[in-house]
């Protein structure tokens, strides 16, 4: 792997922790307090695992992104499947702010369902020109799927 490979996946890394990194400032402070009065699912996870498990998502998510970028040839295919990625990037980013910022329940609850349906969308497009790219991305559809539910429960119960 060359410097420019090492540096487009450095910046993938950046790009993607940045984002979990921000959402988690608006979230930290909000765990203990707000979040912890909420009714929750019977099955939403100890807060401990939350971190863990973004974490995981948001680094498999930069390889996804690099791999798309650096291991694909241009063309229309991959140009496709990098701005569904940037637009669930985008999704992702704005979610914590609606939910633990706002406390707009109901709201994040619109912004995770698009989210979902972008992921798909990168997962589908990104399939088209590397399959590891979109294969990456499978546990993070999985794990929005279920935070999705979990967002669905709040609102319900509360």
């Amino acid at each position: 792997m060359g410097r420019v490979s090492i540096g487009r996946l450095a910046l993938c890394l950046l790009l993607c922790l940045g984002v979990g990194m921000l959402g988690s400032l608006v979230t930290r402070s909000e765990i203990p307090t707000w979040y912890a009065e909420l009714n929750k699912p019977a099955w939403t996870p100890p807060a401990l695992v939350f971190p863990i498990a973004w974490t995981l998502l948001y680094v498999l998510m930069a390889v996804s992104l690099w791999r798309l970028w650096d291991r694909v040839s241009p063309s229309a295919a991959r140009k496709a499947a990098i701005i569904w990625f940037l637009i669930q990037l985008a999704l992702n980013a704005l979610w914590s702010p609606v939910f633990f910022g706002w406390h707009g329940i109901q709201t994040a609850l619109a912004v995770i369902v698009s989210l979902l349906i972008a992921i798909a969308m990168t997962v589908l497009t990104a399939s088209r020109v590397d399959r590891l790219a979109a294969w990456l991305l499978a546990p993070y559809l999985a794990w929005v799927t279920y935070a999705t539910t979990i967002n669905a429960g709040v609102v319900a119960m509360n």
